[in-house]
């Protein structure tokens, strides 16, 4: 384990080599940090780092950078997660509370992330599997046809035909949407089935058809694995890093162009917690020169979806882990408000 010192000497080392985007040298270390000890003390330090693996010497230079080992003891012991200001929360709040429906909210935290972090931003839409029933309407299109849309408690808006097998009246249309409002909201899509499936025991002979064809096309519904959708914005950003990538960005692009990829980068949605993983920890080989910081967002206590950002190694990790945080928090806020 390292001692209290040489951890500060590696501290100073990340901020330094963060903010200059070199190499960082024992003097430098001396002259822009309180380090309390001698150079020849710093040498020895920054000795048993690079003996250890935390640092390392990229060329001739007498300087040193992080490893992905030195980012990672970084972000569990040494980084404090930098808040943002008052009116940094004032002017995310602002932005975010002017979004009109889902769709707009997730394209408005991806820019914001970007803009905030100057990374790529991640943003998955919330995951049905994970939501809860707000809200079932039922249109009658034709005497025969119904529309059914459901409403999860995230906003989002699932829109279904239904074709009935008799002409149906509005009174039955009007009590079935009653009683499944009634029996279903605010329960969680994968419990809603056992508690509707007697449903149409409660309706007159003639009407439990049209009330089995409405039941059946609203399991299928809540049951359907739809394909998880994400958004992403500022891949321009990584243009500014060229030179942190070894040999060229254009891996790190192709990787963000899978979906399948994005997905596993962010992680499993039950994990709300924050979430850095560092260059090789990354199990796609395209991005083993970049981090990812993630974290879960949702309406309440319950994490729906995750949200991130995605940037070279070479990372202000306490402000964007700052930012990542402060974007999930006022997502979720706006969605248990919406």
């Amino acid at each position: 384990m390292l001692d209290e010192r040489k951890l500060a000497v590696l501290r100073a080392i990340v901020q330094d080599y963060v903010g200059t985007e070199e190499p960082v040298g024992s003097k430098a270390l001396v002259e822009r940090h309180n380090l309390g000890v001698s150079p020849a003390t710093v040498r020895n330090d920054m000795a048993t780092l690079e003996e250890d693996g935390y640092i390392h010497q990229p060329h001739t230079s007498a300087g040193r950078v992080p490893t992905d080992k030195g980012y990672r003891l970084f972000v569990d012991r040494l980084a404090e997660v930098k808040p943002l200001s008052s009116p940094e929360r004032r002017a995310i709040r602002h932005f975010l509370d002017s979004a009109v429906d889902l769709d707009d909210v997730v394209t408005r935290t991806v820019r914001l992330l970007a803009q905030l972090t100057r990374q790529v931003a991640v943003v998955q839409y919330p995951s049905l599997s994970r939501s809860t029933v707000r809200h079932v309407e039922l249109l009658a299109l034709a005497p025969t046809k119904i529309m059914l849309v459901l409403i999860t408690n995230t906003g989002r808006v699932e829109q279904r035909i239904v074709d009935a097998p008799a002409p149906v009246g509005e009174t039955v249309l009007a009590d079935l949407r009653a009683r499944l409002n009634a029996q279903a909201g605010g329960v969680r899509f994968p419990d809603v089935p056992a508690l509707l499936q007697d449903l149409p025991e409660g309706f007159e002979p003639d009407d439990r058809p049209v009330v089995a064809a409405v039941l059946s096309t609203l399991f299928e519904t809540l049951v359907e694995r739809t394909e998880e959708r994400i958004m992403l914005g500022g891949t321009a950003n990584l243009t500014r890093f060229g030179h942190d990538f070894p040999l060229t960005i254009r891996p790190v692009l192709e990787a963000l162009e899978e979906q399948v990829v994005l997905l596993r980068l962010l992680g499993e949605t039950a994990d709300a917690g924050m979430t850095v993983r560092i260059g090789h920890e990354n199990d796609y080989e395209g991005l083993n020169s970049t981090s990812v910081v993630s974290v879960g967002y949702g309406s309440g206590d319950e994490s729906v979806a995750k949200l991130g950002v995605i940037g070279p190694t070479r990372m202000d990790y306490p402000g964007t882990m700052g930012a990542v945080r402060a974007v999930a928090r006022y997502v979720g806020q706006i969605l248990a408000e919406s």
